[in-house]
């Protein structure tokens, strides 16, 4: 059966998108979902739920930490960069691409040597 665009338009009504629900947080104001907890103050139904700022001063030390390290294994100089073994990479094409031109220049050789041997 033919499906008209007028028929396929009609289907397609109702594929519009929705805004999203929002409810308003008691504690802040702030907007956020129904049945979540505010993303703004750690809030839920009146209560905390999480202390946000607690949160964050431990993801800023676990971070800052980091760095640390990743500083101190440069200062020590660490076996390898992550620049060197693209430069390894790089070395080692090298190197076989001379060893396949030599494989040739050896093949060349040895192909006019056999040729002066039969003339």
């Amino acid at each position: 059966m033919r499906h008209t665009r007028s028929h396929t338009k009609n289907r397609r009504s109702h594929h519009a998108l929705k805004a999203p629900a929002l409810s308003t947080c008691s504690h802040c104001g702030a907007q956020h979902r129904p049945h979540h907890m505010c993303l703004e103050c750690g809030f839920y139904n009146g209560r905390q739920v999480m202390d946000l700022k607690a949160e964050k001063t431990k993801r800023d030390a676990r971070i800052k930490a980091k760095e640390d390290r990743i500083t101190a294994d440069l200062a020590l100089g660490a076996p390898e960069t992550p620049a060197a073994p693209a430069e390894n990479i790089a070395k080692e094409e090298e190197a076989q691409e001379v060893k396949k031109t030599e494989a040739k220049k050896k093949k060349a050789k040895a192909e006019t040597t056999s040729e002066e041997k039969s003339a």
